[in-house]
C-alpha cells in the first residue's frame, strides 16, 4: 500500500464561481488515491505588514502557517490578473513565508497549474508564480505544464470534464505531480 500524502490546494480566485476553483475539484477528483487534499482559504488574510508580525501574529496567518506546516505538499491553482498572479495568492506566499527564516512552505513538493477563460491557459501567471516559489524553496513539478485554457468549455454542470480529451489531460497532471510528491515528501 502506498504511502498518502496531504495536499494543500490554494486558489488564486476569491469569487464564489471561479473556474479555477471548478478546475481545483476537478484536479482533485482525477488524482491518484495516494493524495488527500484540503483547501486551503487566503480571502481572509490580512496584507502582509512586517510590523503585525509580533508574537501575536493576526490569527488568519497563524491559521495559514500551520496549514501549510502540516501538509506534504502544495497545488497551487490559478487564474491570470495582468499577465500576473492575484494579489491574494502573493500574500498568502508572504504571509507563509515570513517573518524571516520562518518559511512554511519551503521543500514541499508544489504543482502549479493555471487557467483561462483564453486560449493561452494564465502562461503569465504561471510563470510569475514559478518564480515566486524558487525563491521560496518551492520544487515545482516542471513537466507537463500546466495550463489550461478555454476553462468555460471544459466542465459540465456538476463540474466534471465534458470530454475525454480534458479529463485524460488533467489526469495526466495529477498522475505526474502524485509520483513527484512520492519521490519528493517520501
Amino acid at each position: 500500500m502506498s504511502q498518502t500524502f496531504e495536499i494543500a490546494v490554494l486558489v488564486g480566485s476569491l469569487r464564489k464561481g471561479a473556474l479555477t476553483r471548478t478546475l481545483a475539484n476537478a484536479l482533485t477528483k482525477l488524482a491518484p488515491e495516494n493524495l488527500r487534499f484540503t483547501f486551503i482559504e487566503i480571502g481572509d488574510l490580512p496584507l502582509y505588514n512586517p510590523d503585525l508580525d509580533t508574537e501575536t501574529p493576526p490569527a488568519a496567518w497563524v491559521r495559514l502557517r500551520n496549514e501549510i506546516t502540516q501538509a506534504d505538499g502544495v497545488m497551487f491553482v490559478t487564474p491570470e490578473y495582468n499577465r500576473a498572479l492575484p494579489a491574494a495568492l502573493k500574500n498568502a506566499l508572504d504571509v507563509g513565508s515570513r517573518p524571516y527564516g520562518s518559511n512554511v512552505w519551503g521543500g514541499k513538493p508544489g504543482l502549479v497549474v493555471s487557467g483561462s477563460g483564453g486560449a493561452l491557459g494564465g502562461y503569465g501567471a504561471n510563470h510569475h508564480l514559478r518564480d515566486t516559489l524558487v525563491v521560496l524553496d518551492v520544487p515545482t513539478l516542471s513537466q507537463p505544464e500546466a495550463y489550461v485554457g478555454h476553462l468555460g468549455t471544459l466542465f459540465d454542470q456538476t463540474g466534471a470534464p465534458n470530454t475525454d480529451e480534458t479529463k485524460a489531460y488533467l489526469s495526466k497532471i495529477m498522475t505526474a505531480y502524485a509520483a513527484w510528491v512520492g519521490k519528493l515528501a517520501a
